[in-house]
């Protein structure tokens, strides 16, 4: 049992909502776009690497992959790539931008037997405007006490979070899918965190040492979490 909590942060992407498939259905449809070009994992392992390199200018979101996907298909193509294949991944993008927002399991239920209790934060990150959109259509924006949208989710930002919703380390709880974005810049300033795994989880987000802390605790869904508080 968890006790002392004031405020609760909740990630937004594959947490709340349905993220991560949308970019492996534009994935997948860029690899066949490029079958003449070369096969699915030298493109694959292409595009992951461009997207690392890029991360530092572009950060995170649907805007920032499509570019590196045109990279990506620049450099595959060998400098040959047809202008209506750029425009096709541009129609891609516009596609999964426009993708409607649908709610994991438990998600209302959870934030309605939370909220009042606790102040409910939304930290996530990635683009502005995609994020403000989804948050929107989600039905959820109304149950949040302060809504956060971070380039990136680094002990540092979550620091400065901290300091902003005026809340100790020790009185917040971060809730997410991922180990490497939500879990431990969390776990390193103090917090409680608690991963609630997703069936798929891009590379990037992905940690291989197993977690180690006190404050760490998995649930298997989002409702689970109840069971963790007084």
């Amino acid at each position: 049992m968890i006790e002392g909590l004031k405020k609760i942060g909740f990630d937004a992407d594959d947490t709340l909502w349905v993220n991560e498939v949308f970019f492996r259905e534009t994935e997948q449809l860029f690899y066949e776009l490029m079958a003449d070009f070369s096969d699915k994992e030298t493109i694959a392992a292409e595009l992951y690497r461009t997207e690392i390199n890029n991360m530092a200018l572009y950060g995170y979101g649907v805007k920032a992959f499509i570019l590196s996907v045109i990279e990506t298909a620049h450099k595959v193509a060998g400098g040959r790539l047809p202008a209506s294949v750029v425009g096709e991944i541009v129609e891609l993008g516009k596609k999964q931008l426009l993708q409607p927002v649908e709610l994991l399991e438990e998600v209302e239920e959870t934030l309605n037997a939370l909220v009042g209790r606790y102040e409910l934060i939304l930290v996530t990150k990635g683009d502005l405007l995609d994020q403000e959109r989804k948050l929107a259509s989600s039905g959820l924006e109304h149950l949040f006490h302060h809504v956060e949208i971070m380039s990136d989710k680094t002990e540092r930002e979550y620091g400065k979070l901290l300091r902003h919703i005026d809340v100790l380390p020790e009185e917040f709880m971060m809730i997410g899918n991922s180990l490497r974005s939500d879990i431990l810049p969390p776990l390193a300033l103090g917090s409680y965190a608690v991963h609630v795994p997703y069936h798929m989880t891009w590379e990037h987000e992905r940690v291989e040492e197993p977690v180690v802390n006190s404050r760490f605790y998995t649930a298997d869904s989002l409702w689970d979490i109840i069971g963790l508080l007084p």
